[in-house]
């Protein structure tokens, strides 16, 4: 398999240009086959699903707001069986609650499992992406990701892995991804700019220009499961050129 089978790009990368298909059409001329949309593009699956015909495009994944899985699931779905994809992420609490006790993340937890449990039944699998904030302790020494896992049990909760939010967290990614490599179906492909470059970026850089080896980290995400490999930058400058220059470097790994 290459890699452009297995890459796509989280259109909140592209955000700023506004225009869906601005959006599509640029990511579509760098390279791209597959996207990885966001949660309100599943309220308009149709039209997305349209645009991205057009263009020779197919949606790998998406994310979605823990209000939208909590208050309408059944559209949810719809939406996922109309892009004609299995992987949905639910990708950050909302601010008030990122320091929440350990509580509160064992409850989001049970609560996740159990939601995963529903879409599987429905041939989707429901996952957790990470940022830094969940690698704080909360309990001893056990982080909010721990906790998370541990009280999702044995439902089927997967993880989107964000290896560089991993890093941001003072925690070795590669030891995280092959604790949990059981529930790793995807990984955020994002890179970490040196010290002091890229400030006007919240210090992120295109991937290949950075500090992390994705090279190394690219086979230690796949050998841990990853299906998918997603492109990301949180603020880019210029997201066009993110784009093309995240594909270009991505291209020449070997998978």
């Amino acid at each position: 398999m290459s890699v452009t089978d297995l890459l796509s790009i989280q259109l909140y990368t592209l955000r700023s240009l506004e225009d869906v298909d601005r959006i599509l059409d640029t990511v579509a001329e760098a390279g791209y086959r597959y996207v990885e949309t966001v949660g309100s593009h599943l309220e308009n699956a149709a039209s997305i699903k349209s645009k991205l015909d057009a263009r020779g495009l197919k949606a790998s994944s998406s994310h979605v707001s823990m209000a939208a899985l909590r208050e309408k699931p059944e559209s949810v779905i719809e939406a996922c069986q109309t892009l004609g994809f299995k992987d949905l992420f639910m990708p950050a609490v909302p601010p008030e609650q990122r320091d929440m006790d350990a509580e509160g993340w064992r409850s989001l937890g049970r609560e996740l499992g159990e939601m995963a449990h529903r879409f599987h039944e429905q041939g989707i699998s429901l996952g957790y992406h990470n940022h830094h904030w969940e690698l704080k302790p909360k309990d001893g020494s056990r982080t909010a990701l721990e906790l998370i896992f541990e009280a999702a049990g044995d439902s089927p909760l997967a993880w989107q892995v964000d290896v560089a939010w991993l890093a941001r967290g003072n925690v070795d990614p590669k030891e995280w991804i092959h604790r949990y490599r059981s529930k790793i179906t995807a990984a955020h492909v994002k890179d970490i700019a040196p010290p002091g470059q890229n400030e006007d970026q919240d210090g992120w850089a295109d991937v290949g220009s950075g500090i992390l080896n994705w090279h190394e980290l690219w086979r230690t995400c796949r050998e841990a499961g990853a299906q998918w490999m997603v492109v990301e930058h949180d603020k880019p400058a210029d997201p066009a050129q993110t784009a093309r220059a995240s594909f270009a470097f991505l291209r020449t790994i070997e998978d």
